[in-house]
């Protein structure tokens, strides 16, 4: 049973939940609800669990919504030309029926980046992938963004995405790997690479740790390994540095992008092929095909230590592709002060007090 929260909505823009029988246990048991990003539709959906397991669901309106990032009490969002921060504004209260509320309290304006993957370092800064200018990026108080570090084969900072840069994994604080559709160095050039031009590259040293992939997306470090989505072929696996080599250990039946864990599972997001449409050539059609399986858009959550996709959620309706996930730890009924309702002006938290 789900309860839905969040904006009213046309008849034609609702979407349908459904889930397999272990997933809401399986989330209530875990203390913590998901946050998913629908960009293409314009969604950020929140999705809990209580104790009675009950799923409960929860959707705001932004134009965009792309990557996702949770510091400590606080929300990140990349949307269309803007990189919201959002605050839970709680305080370890309720507000009506919802354990969280996060209220937009920053932003920057970045102008339309692209951006894919938005994680922090040790010092709390703001690290993005821009995907636009090919490059990682932080936030500027004068500016769109401040340039940190581009892969050593594009040589020059232009507005071409010439390689499709759009993930970034952290390690010991620092980032560590990024993942890009192909070493290209020309506008748009990557999309006639799809199929095995993908990369992985160390940020530190600038070498290639491993080639051959199918549209890599959202590295993450975990236990001495690289995780991550070979999207073309639908596989989440993992690579080791030293090595190179993917190993697969799961197959999902859609375009795979976000990626987050929690405990031993591992937590990702699938899409259908836009505008009903096969995956124009890439490895993932063919083994659909062979599967004689349709895709899907949803949450597969796949057990590391035995690859089996032991439960799921999938959406129907006017959502078809989701972009990122991440975990809000100790929370059941998220919810979020959003822009086209009259509740971002009557939500109002004090801070603390100061002098003159």
């Amino acid at each position: 049973m789900a309860n839905r929260g969040g904006e009213s909505q046309p008849q034609s823009e609702k979407f349908a939940i459904t889930t397999s029988r272990g997933f809401a246990p399986w989330l209530a048991e875990s203390g913590s609800a998901l946050a998913v990003s629908a960009y293409q539709s314009g969604k950020l959906i929140f999705i809990g669990a209580s104790q009675k397991h009950e799923l409960s669901v929860f959707e705001r309106s932004i134009d965009r919504p792309m990557a996702l990032h949770v510091q400590d009490d606080s929300l990140f969002v990349s949307t269309l030309f803007q990189l919201w921060k959002f605050d839970d504004v709680t305080k370890g209260e309720r507000y009506q029926e919802y354990d969280r509320l996060y209220s937009p309290r920053s932003s920057w304006v970045t102008g339309d980046l692209d951006i894919h993957d938005v994680k922090s370092d040790q010092n709390g800064r703001i690290v993005f992938v821009n995907t636009l200018f090919s490059c990682l990026a932080t936030t500027s108080e004068d500016s769109s963004f401040a340039p940190l570090w581009r892969p050593p084969f594009i040589t020059k900072l232009v507005a071409e995405d010439r390689c499709h840069l759009n993930g970034l994994a952290i390690r010991d604080g620092k980032p560590a790997f990024v993942t890009a559709v192909a070493a290209t160095d020309a506008a748009d050039a990557w999309r006639e690479h799809r199929v095995g031009g993908g990369v992985i590259i160390d940020v530190e040293s600038g070498e290639v740790v491993a080639s051959g992939l199918s549209m890599p997306h959202a590295p993450r470090c975990r236990d001495g390994k690289i995780w991550l989505q070979n999207a073309g072929t639908g596989e989440f696996g993992f690579v080791e540095p030293q090595s190179g080599i993917f190993q697969p250990i799961a197959f999902c039946p859609g375009f795979l992008r976000g990626l987050c864990f929690l405990d031993g599972y591992a937590i990702a997001t699938m899409s259908l092929p836009r505008a009903l449409r096969t995956f124009e050539g890439l490895p993932l059609q063919d083994r659909l095909d062979r599967a004689n399986a349709a895709p899907r858009c949803g949450i597969a959550v796949i057990s590391l230590s035995t690859g089996g996709l032991e439960h799921w959620l999938r959406i129907e309706g006017v959502v078809a592709e989701l972009f990122d996930v991440v975990v809000l730890p100790d929370v059941t009924r998220p919810a979020l002060v959003g822009f086209r309702s009259d509740e971002v002006r009557r939500v109002i938290s004090v801070g603390e007090a100061s002098s003159l």
